[in-house]
Order: structure tokens, then C-alpha cells, then sequence
């Protein structure tokens, strides 16, 4: 509780807009109105305070861990103002948050909410070879030799101490903390390698406006689904409840209210303002999560202090009392007269602590200021997209051990190479079944693909194949699937998640654009999300399940930094582009979508019926297609290119044989395969070997590949070269027959190409 004198305090000054000043100001003011105590110095080990177990010793650490973190946050200001730094976005009034750092191992993984400066000082301070402080004003300045992010943002991070960085997006880190924890319990039950000590625990701290996301609900529901069912789950959930979520407050008494009795998960409270009893309640919640293996809810009431960046004037939503009420619940007020009325420091020491680290940390920002930044787009780009195509090349013809193979297919007669060819749907199980076995640590999961081998039986047969959890059923929320993946990747395992649906995935396509895909990014090349993600896709479904089964757009993935995307249209394709996959992961770290055709899923026939004109064999082991390598039907002198994925593929080829059949004039068909990136060196010289382009693109109009094809033409083909396009209408697709109205038709493909030639 604060007292009269401290709110007398906090009201000098208070409508200036400089809040820093006055909580800076207030701080010293308030340790000289301190009396000393006359106790005894208390020993390292001695406690402060009854019913907590905090020491002499952890307090001191803990509280220079706070003091520097709100030095910080005052340099971040004034290093702005000096046009040296660029992020205000601070954790003063947080700082309680560095009990937990100090109270957890720096082989604890960590994801963290942007306001968890004195945790971070205190993770980093378990490492010897870092210099907090200076590391920290890298960042603020932007520049290139920050160790976490190299430049690229502001981030709490670090390798070596296992606090995986992401940006201020608002709980999305949730899903892949919950993730990471049941995938340490999972990999640990496969007898796979850990990257961490076994009875680790993971960390994930975030508001109190970040617990109404429906990321956060996502990641609280999964982690309670997988507790209530027995499940070690075993991740230390930290609110940091400062009642504000920038300009809209939170209700008071919502949090507790809201998961104080939530089945699946254990719940602990501390008042930030009160170090013995925040000290306290974290230890109960990191001991109760590492022996109970339990989620567990670590509610932390704080104050907000300096709003919530440097830009946000308070007085614009919040009274002068609120402001000054907030400011005179600093938790450094109640640290400062612990330290002295325990005896344990002099004000004066508490000042001296206080003016030195200042100092520390100004000279830190001074020489930060100084360094290098990013100057070009390449800098910036470079630890994005990694890709070794030769390691990869060579990782993707590896192949399973022969004896393992022949004894999991059982015997040599009935290899999947040595079967007559077949549809795509089995080729891509019979690929995934050769992957499991080529990676112990690949696993594969999402809804409906164990027991019942998915909604098109693609991964039939898997999970009693591979047993001990590698394929497995989860709860149906896309987001929690792609949450688990991430996790998995971080824990050494090899991950395969399924999305149903096309459609379904947008349901949580920030998971890959904002989450999985930046990593690399926003971590310089130190952390990757290595997962290749199975997508039952597109239209053709002669009307089935309108535009949730039918979802012709893939536009948000095309929009996703350092993504692949690959579309196979034929069976041998697909295996060898899965081996291809696999090994981007394995190798690069790279996030893959990989895009199934579902109306391609059983078809037999190309031409005519019954003609298996669309049956393939299986690729031998170690024969694989490279990233980017199209497929070309025809010869490269034909009279027009049409270039074209998935569905197209088929429909294009029986295009081009009636239009040989009346006209005589040929086409050579170019399957992408390879939807991201584009093959912009080799589809400008096929259409310059053609001279004519028909793009069909079943996209929509709008935001389709189309697009993006045509311009390369323009960037990298011969000028004037005539071109097309076919493609679906910008509109969801209906039910029944109606769909074939909106997406393109053979016949529409071939009056395309009439029209093209005609030129």
C-alpha cells in the first residue's frame, strides 16, 4: 500500500507531460526521506521478510536487476529524443518480473512480453559473457551489432540463455510456448535428445489486455486441454496485470476472476508492490510447475508507468490522479525501503546503486549510439531465407537405411518403388511413411490424421505404423497445431502439422507469418521454426462443401517473408518434393507449406477414362526435386507456354491436346511445382523460347499468381512477348454446380489459348 508521503510525491509536477523525469525524481526523493535502520546487517542468507523465503542475497540481486532495467527505460527515452534510439515501449512499474528471472534457469525457455526488462536482466545475468546493459542499448539503436536481432528490431532475446525473441505482437507467443513445453515432455517420451535438462520448464510472460486474444485463449485452452487429460504440460504462465491494455482498462478484479479456477491449470497470485511476497509466490509457481509438470498461472499485479511508449501522453485517457496514484505504486519505491529498513542498505547506498547504474547505462547507450547500423536491403534480408541448395540437395536424396525400409513396407516385393504407379494420395503417404522412418524425430499431427488417417485417408496407416506418439491426433484449433509445431522444431523434432483445410488455415495464419517465418529474422539466423505443414487445398471439388473444402486462394501465404510454398500435381512429384521439404527443415530451417491438390487426390485418368494417364510410379529412394525445378510436358519450340500448378496441370494438358488435334499447333505445359519463390530465371526463358504465355492460375483475379508471373515476364522475358491469363473469379466459391462457374474450365483454357494465337 502507498502511503500519504509517497502520493505527495508523486503529485509534484503532475501535469508535466515528462512522466520520466518525475518517476525518476520521485525515486530519489523518496530513498532520502528514509531513515536508517538500526538492525543488524542480515547475512547472505538471512530472510527479509516472515512467510517468504527471499534472502538477503536474492534480493540484492533482484533488486539491481530492477534498477537497471528502469535505467533503461529512462535512456530509451532520452536516446530517442537525441534521434539515437528508436523504441520506448517500456517495463517501468514491471520491474517485480524480475523475481521470476532470477528464480528460473537460464535453460528455462523463455518467451516474453515486451515489458519484461527486469526478467531479461536477470536471465542475463546468468551469462557470463554478456553485457547486459550494452547489449540492451545496441538494440534501442538499432544497430547491426545488437547480438540478438542484429539491428532488425527490439527484442528481448538470447541463445545462450533460451529466451526465443519476438516482436510486441499482442499473446501471439502463447500458442508456441505451450507448444514448446508439451513438445520437451514429447521428445523426452521418444527417447530424442533434449536440448535443454529434462526437468526444464517454460516460461511465457504477456498483459492482462493480451489474456481476451484469441491467441491467448487458444494457448490457455490447449495447455488446460492437454493438463485436464494428464498430460505433463509443463509452462509457467506470468500475467502482468497493470489493469491497462494501452488506453482501455481492464475490469478490475478480471484476471483472478477469470483463471484463479480454471480446471488444468494452478494459479498463484503476488502483489508486484510487495517484493517478500511476489519473491514468494514465484517460487511456489516455478517449483509447483517443474515437480507437478502442471501449467501454471502466475498473476502479478503491477503499476504502468511512462504509459505505454514514449509517444502516449496518459493525460489523454487517464486523470491526473490515476497517473500520479500509479506512479506512487512503484515497485522500486517498495524495494528501496526494503533494502533499508531491513538494514540492508543505507539510503545513500541505495542512491549510490541507483547513480552508478545510471551512469553504467548511459555510458552503454553513449557508446551504442555509436555502432554501425543496416544500410542495405541485402543486410536486412540475409539471415531470412537461409538456403544451402546443395546441403539441402544432398539431405533430400539421403536415404532410409534398405533393411529398415524393406522390414517396414514388409519385404522388398512390396517397396513402394516396386508397386505399379498410383494416384497422388498414396504416393504422399507412401513418401511420408519413407520420411518417418528416414527421421526419428519426425513427427506428425493435427486433426483427424491418426485413427482415421485423415478426411482423404492420406496418412492412413501412419500412426500404427509409428507408434509412441509420432502421429497424433490434436484438438481442432489450427492455431494450436501450428503452436505445437513451433515447439516441436525447438525441441529437436521434425514437425509435420496438417491443416484440413485450405481454408481453415487463415484461422491462424499469423502463427506463420508473424511467428514461425520472422524467427529467423528478427534472431539473425540463431533460432529457426523448421516444420514442413501439410495443406489439403484448392477448388475442383465438383461443388463439394462450397468455399470452406473449396479455397482457391493461397495469397496470405505468397505474402509471407522467407516461406515456401510448393503444390505438387501428380503423385511421384509429390514424394519427391516431400524429400525436398523435409530437407529445407531439416537443413535450413525453413517453414514450407506444402499445398495437396484435393481433386487431385484419386484421379487416375488424364485423357480419357480409364486411360491412368494421371498414374505414376514412386521415385526410388534418394531421387528428390529440387527446389524451384519445374516439370515441362512438351518441347521447348512449341507455339505457346502455358505455365500452371495443381489443378491446371491436368486441365491444361487436355487443352492442349484437343487444340493439336484441331489446329495442329502445340503447347508445352510448365508446372510450376514450386509456388514460392518463383523460378523467374527459368519461366522467362521458356516463355522466350515459346514467344506466347497463357498463365492458368485458379487463384482469384485479384491477388492470384497470376500477377506475380506476369510482372517477372516483364522484368526478365523479351519485351512485347505476348501473354494471358485464365483464372477464378474474386469470389468465394458457392455449393454445387454453381462452383464451376467462377474457377477456369478446360474449355475456357483452350479458348485462352485460340485467342492467344490467333494474335
Amino acid at each position: 500500500m502507498s502511503t500519504p508521503s509517497e502520493t505527495g510525491l508523486a503529485k509534484r509536477g503532475a501535469r508535466s507531460i515528462n512522466r520520466a523525469e518525475i518517476v525518476d525524481a520521485n525515486f530519489r526523493r523518496f530513498v532520502q526521506s528514509l531513515q536508517p535502520s538500526e538492525r543488524p546487517v542480515p547475512g547472505d542468507y538471512d530472510t527479509l521478510a516472515p512467510d517468504s523465503r527471499l534472502t538477503a542475497k536474492d534480493f540484492l540481486e533482484i533488486f539491481r536487476h530492477q534498477v537497471t532495467s528502469r535505467h533503461l527505460d529512462l535512456e530509451a527515452r532520452a536516446m530517442r529524443a537525441r534521434n539515437e534510439g528508436f523504441y520506448t515501449i517500456g517495463s517501468a512499474g514491471h520491474e517485480p518480473n524480475a523475481a521470476v528471472g532470477h528464480l528460473t534457469r537460464p535453460t528455462d525457455p523463455a518467451f516474453l512480453h515486451y515489458r519484461s526488462g527486469g526478467f531479461m536482466m536477470a536471465r542475463l545475468a546468468k551469462d557470463p559473457q554478456c553485457d547486459p546493459v550494452y547489449e540492451t542499448c545496441l538494440a534501442l539503436a538499432a544497430s547491426s551489432e545488437d547480438p540478438v536481432s542484429g539491428g532488425r528490431h527490439k527484442v528481448w532475446g538470447s541463445r545462450r540463455t533460451w529466451v526465443l525473441p519476438q516482436t510486441s505482437t499482442i499473446a501471439s507467443h502463447l500458442p508456441k510456448a505451450v507448444g514448446t513445453a508439451i513438445a520437451l515432455e514429447q521428445a523426452r517420451r521418444l527417447g530424442r535428445p533434449l536440448p535443454v535438462p529434462a526437468d526444464s520448464v517454460v516460461i511465457c510472460s504477456f498483459g492482462d489486455a493480451s489474456v481476451n486474444h484469441a491467441t491467448a485463449l487458444s494457448g490457455f485452452n490447449a495447455a488446460q486441454w492437454a493438463a485436464f487429460q494428464r498430460l505433463p504440460v509443463p509452462v509457467l504462465l506470468v500475467c502482468e496485470d497493470n489493469g491497462l491494455g494501452i488506453s482501455v482498462r481492464t475490469p478490475t478484479g478480471w484476471v483472478g476472476a477469470n483463471f484463479s479456477s480454471r480446471p488444468g491449470l494452478d494459479y498463484f497470485t503476488a502483489d508486484g508492490g510487495d517484493p517478500a511476497d511476489t519473491f514468494e509466490q514465484a517460487a511456489k509457481a516455478v517449483d509447483n510447475c517443474r515437480r507437478r509438470r502442471r501449467p501454471t498461472f502466475l498473476h502479478l499485479t503491477v503499476p504502468r508507468l511512462l504509459g505505454h511508449a514514449g509517444t502516449d501522453w496518459e493525460g489523454d485517457y487517464l486523470d491526473v490522479a490515476a497517473i500520479e496514484a500509479a506512479e506512487a505504486r512503484d515497485p522500486l519505491l517498495a524495494s528501496a525501503r526494503l533494502a533499508v529498513e531491513s538494514g540492508l542498505m543505507s539510503p545513500d547506498g541505495v542512491l549510490g546503486l541507483y547513480e552508478e547504474t545510471r551512469a553504467r547505462v548511459a555510458d552503454g547507450a553513449r557508446r551504442a549510439a555509436q555502432r554501425p547500423r543496416l544500410t542495405a536491403a541485402t543486410e536486412v534480408t540475409a539471415a531470412l531465407a537461409p538456403l544451402h541448395a546443395d546441403a539441402v540437395h544432398e539431405e533430400a536424396r539421403r536415404t532410409p537405411e534398405p533393411s529398415v525400409r524393406i522390414a517396414a513396407f514388409g519385404g522388398e516385393a512390396r517397396l513402394p518403388e516396386n508397386a505399379p504407379p498410383r494416384h497422388l494420395s498414396l504416393q504422399i503417404n507412401r513418401a511420408l511413411h519413407d520420411l518417418l522412418l528416414k527421421y526419428p524425430e519426425m513427427t506428425l499431427f493435427g486433426e483427424d490424421v491418426a485413427q482415421k488417417g485423415g478426411v482423404y485417408t492420406v496418412t492412413s496407416g501412419l500412426a500404427s505404423a509409428f507408434r509412441g506418439s509420432r502421429v497424433f491426433n490434436t484438438l481442432l484449433d489450427e492455431t494450436t497445431i501450428l503452436g505445437l509445431a513451433q515447439g516441436a522444431a525447438y525441441m529437436g523434432l521434425l514437425p509435420f502439422p496438417e491443416i484440413q483445410y485450405l481454408a481453415y488455415f487463415h484461422n491462424a495464419c499469423d502463427q506463420v507469418r508473424g511467428e514461425a517465418c520472422s524467427l529467423q529474422f528478427f534472431s539473425r539466423g540463431q533460432w529457426c521454426n523448421p516444420m514442413v505443414i501439410r495443406i489439403a487445398s484448392l477448388g475442383y471439388q465438383k461443388g463439394f462443401g462450397g468455399h470452406f473444402h473449396n479455397d482457391n486462394s493461397f495469397t496470405a501465404l505468397r505474402d509471407i517473408p522467407g516461406l515456401v510454398v510448393a503444390c505438387p500435381s501428380r503423385g511421384d512429384d509429390a514424394a519427391g518434393m516431400l524429400r525436398t521439404c523435409a530437407a529445407l527443415a531439416k537443413v535450413d530451417g525453413r517453414v514450407v507449406a506444402f499445398l495437396e491438390p484435393i481433386a487431385l487426390y484419386m484421379t487416375k485418368d488424364l485423357y480419357a477414362p480409364r486411360d491412368s494417364g494421371w498414374l505414376f510410379p514412386y521415385p526410388a529412394p534418394g531421387e528428390c526435386v529440387s527446389l524451384g525445378e519445374p516439370r515441362f510436358y512438351g518441347e521447348p519450340g512449341a507455339d505457346l507456354l502455358a505455365v500452371t500448378y495443381g489443378n491446371g496441370v491436368p486441365m491444361s494438358l487436355r487443352a492442349a491436346r484437343r487444340l493439336s488435334d484441331e489446329t495442329g499447333r502445340t503447347v508445352r505445359v510448365m508446372d510450376l511445382r514450386w509456388l514460392k519463390p518463383l523460378n523467374a530465371a527459368a519461366i522467362a526463358r521458356a516463355a522466350d523460347e515459346c514467344g506466347r504465355v497463357l498463365v492458368v492460375d485458379e487463384g482469384r483475379r485479384t491477388g492470384g499468381l497470376a500477377e506475380e508471373i506476369f510482372t517477372l515476364l516483364d522484368e526478365h522475358a523479351a519485351a512485347g512477348l505476348p501473354k494471358a491469363r485464365i483464372c477464378g473469379e474474386d469470389t468465394y466459391i458457392p455449393l454445387g454446380p454453381a462452383a464451376e462457374t467462377v474457377l477456369p474450365s478446360e474449355d475456357g483454357v483452350l479458348a485462352a489459348m485460340r485467342s492467344l494465337l490467333s494474335d
